[in-house]
């Protein structure tokens, strides 16, 4: 239970960092995640069956999702349409694309094919058990990826992607295109979202075109419980926060599956759940910034009275 928690927490954080880079890094609004979400999964799914390496398949998976980042760039940059209106055209016309993916059936199932799970386990099970092992791969690979994003973020170039969220301006007179540094960005996200579909869909056994459905939601909820468990100017403790909110996230939804009948609560309920968590979580952050700044006010009044 513990470790199947963890290991969904870890998948699903990939998308969530994804998110991070779009709508808090560069503040813009991006939709297409419920699109290359089950792209990643379609992707990888299409490949393993036709005997691709599960590597192989995982990279390619990253590289169409960011493909998909790319069409909602152009559209957004090219023909200056708002960035909602840009990434739900792209999640929609994804939808189809996925289905020529798996070559018109919306499922694809994985349980007799090789996957990237399955030779972790083969390994490691004896040791550590199924569901470790494979939590033990998680563990890596998320190491490595917030690893990477760190320095990512705290070069010229992250940091320019950092600033654009907030003063585009500044990055003008620079003398450096917005739009290129927002189309990487956008790219990236959505490059780390499709690998979390293809994570998840190894993981639990098929790919579904329908899977990315509400999948933006939870990102933004398990987004903004990091953010109020952890608050953070730090790049390092903000990629951290992600996670956090991820494997949190998972957790709050395992409980109300597992004892939400108490208060006669079904698995049809969770949507609703968690947008009551983002309210919640909105309200607080509100109330926060609000209470800050009658402290500053305060503050402001005895030194002018002293």
């Amino acid at each position: 239970m513990t470790e199947g928690i963890f290991i969904e927490g870890l998948i699903y954080g990939f998308m969530v960092l994804g998110l991070f880079i779009t709508f808090r890094v560069l503040n813009f609004c991006d939709m297409t995640v419920d699109g290359s979400f089950p792209m990643g999964g379609a992707v990888m799914a299409s490949l393993l069956l036709k005997g691709v390496p599960p590597v192989a398949a995982l990279c390619a998976s990253f590289v169409c999702g960011t493909l998909a980042g790319l069409v909602t760039a152009v559209i957004h940059n090219k023909f200056k349409l708002p960035d909602l209106l840009s990434g739900i055209l792209t999640m929609t016309m994804l939808y189809s694309v996925n289905l020529r993916i798996m070559s018109g059936r919306a499922n694809l199932q994985l349980l007799r094919v090789n996957t990237l799970f399955t030779g972790i386990t083969n390994q490691f099970s004896n040791v550590l058990g199924y569901d470790g092992s494979i939590l033990l791969f998680m563990v890596i690979l998320t190491v490595v990826l917030k690893l990477l994003l760190d320095i990512f973020f705290h070069t010229d170039f992250g940091l320019s992607m950092g600033v654009l969220g907030s003063n585009v301006q500044l990055i003008v007179s620079q003398g450096m295109n917005p739009a290129v540094i927002k189309t990487i960005g956008i790219c990236l996200g959505n490059g780390l979202t499709a690998a979390a579909g293809a994570l998840a869909a190894m993981y639990q056994g098929f790919a579904d075109v329908g899977s990315g459905t509400g999948i933006i939601v939870s990102g933004l909820a398990s987004l903004m419980l990091g953010e109020f468990i952890v608050r953070s100017n730090k790049i390092v403790l903000q990629t951290f926060r992600v996670l956090l909110g991820s494997v949190v996230y998972r957790a709050l939804m395992y409980l109300a599956r597992s004892y939400g009948y108490i208060i006669g609560m079904t698995a049809n309920d969770l949507k609703f759940i968690t947008g009551i968590m983002i309210i919640v979580c909105l309200l607080l952050s509100k109330t926060d910034v609000v209470e800050k700044i009658r402290i500053g006010q305060s503050r402001r009044k005895r030194q002018g009275a002293v």
